[in-house]
């Protein structure tokens, strides 16, 4: 049995959460470095970039889940301000939590500074979709995706019906 799309490739969808980035004032750098990591498990169909607006991220989540997106991937508010509100709206949307991955992320993150124990991310389930929560910076958003991107292809696969072994 193939998984992802026709030509077995996982469906990504890359959403970057910045309230400056949304009107002009900042450059978005981590959403398209994450493209291009992650094209090494799926083609990246949809992306967009928001501002940290709880109702809207929540909405296209749901959106985007039920398109059929394989994997999305958030940059961006996991912090400590009160505009930080990407893990909420992930909480809102999916049906079950997947916490070793967003521990996996805080370890790694933590091997380079204490402060990825700040980062709120979460990795959750909403339908067959995977939805993760990285940081907003290039650097730990890229560090982060490389912790998980060794299971993110059995993980996806399982979600689609995918009954191989976990233990090999």
């Amino acid at each position: 049995m193939a998984f992802g799309n026709s030509n077995g490739v996982f469906r990504v969808a890359v959403l970057t959460l910045s309230d400056k980035g949304s009107i002009g004032e900042r450059v978005d750098t981590s959403g398209p470095q994450i493209c291009r990591l992650v094209s090494a498990i799926g083609t990246v169909t949809q992306t967009a970039l928001l501002p940290d607006d709880r109702p809207r991220i929540e909405a296209l989540l749901r959106q985007w889940s039920e398109q059929g997106i394989d994997l999305i991937l958030t940059t961006g508010g996991t912090g400590l301000t009160p505009r930080d509100v990407t893990p909420e709206a992930t909480l809102n949307v999916v049906d079950r939590l997947v916490p070793g991955m967003a521990e996996a992320m805080r370890l790694v993150g933590m091997q380079q500074t204490p402060h990825a124990m700040l980062s709120r991310g979460v990795v959750g389930i909403c339908k067959q979709t995977l939805i993760v929560n990285l940081p907003g910076s290039k650097k730990a958003s890229r560090e982060n995706l490389e912790a998980i991107l060794p299971a993110l292809p059995h993980a996806l696969a399982t979600l689609q019906g995918s009954t191989g072994d976990c233990g090999r």
